[in-house]
């Protein structure tokens, strides 16, 4: 199965894109996904290190989105997380095993799932959030402030151009 493209995606890259020189650390794809990897493996050891092993990167969207609204309904927890509904339900089951959240029905529409933090997802918060600061913190360290948020609103565009591309993020 491909991935839906539209036809402004089907374009010919730019050079700046491409591929094609088979040279790895000129390929963005193949920099984006190091970069995603690294931190990744940074973030789990940190965790570890801190007793707090059942937290996993993958949770952090939900967890960042739960500590800032708790009792979200399943679909906009998804929303926010920026995950499809059928990936949520694979990540929850695995933050509800790891004792981080909990479903519960909602009173108001007994077909309506609302996600809450344990006391456990409750309590890692602090320790989490400093966890990820001190990584960023480490990964940009070569980096100024002023790249930082240009990067970031760079990876917001390309974000939002995912979207609009409907691009389909399941496909593998």
């Amino acid at each position: 199965m491909g991935s839906k493209v539209s036809p402004k995606t089907a374009r010919k890259p730019s050079a700046a894109l491409s591929c094609a020189n088979l040279d790895v650390e000129d390929c963005p794809y193949y920099l984006i996904t190091r970069v995603s990897l690294a931190a990744t493996a940074v973030l789990k050891r940190g965790f570890a290190e801190a007793g707090l092993g059942f937290v996993r990167p993958a949770y952090l969207g939900s967890l960042v989105s739960l500590w800032q609204e708790d009792g979200l309904k399943v679909i906009d927890l998804g929303r926010r997380a920026g995950l499809e509904p059928s990936t949520m339900t694979g990540l929850l089951d695995r933050m509800e095993r790891d004792g981080l959240v909990e479903r519960r029905t909602d009173p108001a529409d007994r077909r309506v799932l609302k996600i809450f933090l344990t006391e456990s997802g409750v309590k890692a918060r602090d320790t989490v959030v400093a966890i990820v600061d001190r990584t960023l913190a480490g990964i940009f360290s070569c980096v100024d402030e002023k790249e930082i948020e240009a990067l970031k609103a760079l990876m917001r565009r390309v974000l939002v151009n995912l979207r609009e591309e409907k691009i389909d993020e399941s496909s593998g």
